[in-house]
């Protein structure tokens, strides 16, 4: 209801302003500073100042004059120099609640969100789940908005890093492609690749002249053919359903699994080189030591390059001298496919059921099954990449730019963020051994490639064992199983709330026990007045009573004698911000903002809970709101959770 009060004020300010003073405008609306101010403040006199030469209380006073009743609004005051302050009816808001007034806010157009991308050749990390956590939370916001999403989880199985653990099995362990397949049929086979990954990165550093290996394993991928080839698929294959059954566990699933196996063999590059040549976005360099190579000029991005000497070559290599493509290449042309701009579609095989309603597709060269569905031609597309990849993903904007595609290219969004690293007692917890000076570090940077790492199923089963502990001791009373379960859903809430905290330039410093503490800014704290609200309603049901008809006690008059009381108006305020709060952290591009707001509604709700005691209120219009008011935060506060992909346990 907030929201939508807000909106038509601006809207209806905005049209006034135009048609009196000729003056097209965004028209702010802000909070007050203080709460006795009113709920809503207009700053347009001051906007409107400077274009009019008059004094902005002049202005405030013409407004008031003329804009006449708002919707939603009891009262306008001018305050201060000339700011319009707005009171809300209350009565009219609370009725307007109860009855359930929908609010459409989506823009129509088709939404891509990128996210996980992990990888194909060992187990996901802790770094992982802050990219699919931020991923999978801002494809909630849009939906619970009103947009159509797509999410895509980009597989590079042709890459250096599949290479290297192929090379390992093929060349240092002398493993036939039967033989890795079959240990892919044993247990956390993506584990196994973990300490096969790091044993052949080590061996190429003691034994540099072996890294032809990698050389001749990557050929054989690019050309799909022979064992090498064979047997990336199979490694890759088994560590994509790896990290699917990872993502799982955390309520995080996919449509469509894009593979760069497919952007090569269905000529995707090929198309893209050929319209990059085309329209002259690169050039083949014919001297200095990119000689031979196809490369894009800087000017297409110097915007975005620290060079600012023209005699600099600050050009990027799409294409190197022996014909092998970049990634930044390869991504030019994924992002053509996914605005829709290529020319060309992927294959699809469907992957996984996920759920009855829900199949997980994945590109394929072979011919796709009748009824596939179709994917990409996105309106805009977010890839949630790490922010050590900006300088790539301004380079792919600019392609699309160099190909005349200038709009496709602001709508295309990198969604960055930090590193996840550990604090020393969480190191010490998952028995990762520190140095001295480790021990004195405010966090520890871990390092997948030398094998000093913490895989996000340890992880995750640790956020378990710990939950459990505290689950078991407070509920001996129930069943095993059951308490395992709300162990898990507790550990989920710890571990996402805390990937979502921080904005996203933040560099996260994992701490186990903060993640899990039942107080402070944390999930469990937010499911726990999640659980705390529903209980309510269930202990009152317990003892024979039934909730009261709400539209027929809670007249008008009634909203309006309840919310005199200033501490419940301002809380049920707090809890009809949900959608303005979803919307500004979309504006915002931050999952944080809403996770701030989660946590602000269950604070609200403890201070409600404290400060009333709701069933055992004697006075029957004052009993039938307070139950209102605890409903709407019970509905509130698992709305909220839900967006942030956080489960709401039975009991805590």
């Amino acid at each position: 209801m907030f929201h939508i009060i807000e909106k038509q004020i601006q809207r209806i300010v905005s049209d006034h302003l135009a048609a009196r003073y000729g003056e097209t405008m965004a028209v702010a609306v802000e909070s007050p500073k203080q709460s006795s101010f009113g709920e809503l403040a207009l700053p347009a006199a001051f906007q409107l100042a400077r274009a009019l030469k008059k004094a902005p209380r002049a202005i405030a006073q013409e407004l008031v004059d003329d804009l006449g009743a708002l919707p939603g609004v009891a009262r306008i005051e001018i305050a201060g120099n000339g700011y319009l302050n707005l009171r809300l009816d209350r009565g009219g808001y609370g009725q307007a609640l109860l009855a359930g007034v929908a609010d459409a806010g989506a823009t129509g157009h088709k939404i891509i969100v990128e996210h996980t991308n992990i990888n194909p050749n060992k187990a996901a990390h802790i770094g992982h789940l802050r990219n699919a956590v931020l991923g999978d939370t801002f494809v909630r916001m849009l939906r619970a908005s009103g947009d159509a999403v797509e999410v895509q989880n980009y597989i590079d199985n042709t890459g250096v890093q599949v290479a290297d653990v192929v090379a390992g099995f093929h060349f240092l362990e002398k493993k036939s492609v039967a033989e890795v397949t079959a240990l892919t049929r044993q247990p956390r086979f993506d584990y196994l690749c973990w300490d096969a990954y790091a044993r052949v990165s080590q061996y190429f550093k003691e034994h540099p002249e072996s890294e032809k290996w990698r050389a001749e394993t990557l050929h054989a991928i690019e050309a799909n053919e022979g064992a090498l080839a064979e047997m990336a698929h199979v490694v890759a294959d088994a560590i994509v359903l790896c990290h699917l059954a990872t993502m799982r566990r955390l309520g995080i699933i996919y449509d469509v699994l894009p593979r760069e196996s497919e952007i090569l063999h269905l000529k995707f590059w090929a198309t893209a080189f050929e319209l990059l040549q085309q329209r002259k976005a690169i050039y083949l360099a014919s001297e200095g030591k990119k000689a031979g190579c196809w490369v894009m000029a800087g000017s297409h991005f110097r915007d975005h390059v620290a060079a600012e000497d023209d005699d600099v070559d600050d050009s990027k290599v799409i294409v190197r001298s022996n014909g092998i493509v970049t990634y930044v290449g390869k991504d030019i042309a994924y992002q053509l496919w996914k605005f829709g701009l290529l020319g060309k579609d992927f294959h699809y095989r469907p992957l996984l059921q996920e759920s009855p309603e829900h199949t997980v597709w994945v590109s394929t060269d072979e011919e796709q099954p009748a009824g596939a569905p179709k994917f990409g031609a996105g309106y805009t597309v977010y890839n949630v990449i790490d922010s050590r990849q900006s300088y790539l993903q301004d380079v792919v904007a600019a392609g699309l730019r160099a190909l005349g595609y200038g709009e496709q290219a602001e709508r295309s969004i990198h969604f960055s963020y930090e590193m996840v690293a550990l604090s020393p007692r969480t190191c010490v917890e998952l028995g990762i051994e520190l140095s001295e000076e480790d021990k004195k570090r405010a966090y520890v940077e871990v390092s997948g490639r030398k094998g000093l790492g913490v895989k996000a199923d340890d992880l995750i089963d640790k956020l378990i064992e710990k939950a459990l502990v505290e689950v078991d001791d407070r509920n001996q009373d129930k069943p095993a199983e059951e308490r395992r379960r709300v162990a898990t859903q507790i550990a989920t809430g710890a571990l996402r709330y805390f990937m979502l905290k921080f904005t996203r330039n933040t560099v996260i410093a994992f701490d186990l026990q903060e993640a899990l503490a039942f107080v402070g800014e944390t999930g469990p704290y937010v499911q726990y007045a999640a659980v705390r609200a529903s209980k309510i309603l269930a202990k009152f049901q317990e003892r024979g009573e039934t909730l009261p008809d709400f539209a027929a006690v809670l007249t008008r008059e009634a909203f309006e004698r309840q919310l005199a009381t200033e501490d419940l108006w301002q809380t049920l305020l707090l809890i009809s911000k949900a959608q303005s709060a979803l919307e500004e952290a979309l504006a915002k591009g931050e999952p944080a903002h809403f996770s701030k707001y989660a946590f602000q509604l269950a604070q609200g709700f403890s201070v409600f809970y404290d400060g009333y005691p709701v069933i055992h209120e004697r006075d029957a219009e004052r009993r039938a709101f307070l139950l209102w008011m605890t409903q709407y935060f019970s509905k509130q506060l698992a709305w909220a959770l839900g967006i942030l992909g956080i489960p709401m346990p039975e009991y805590m």
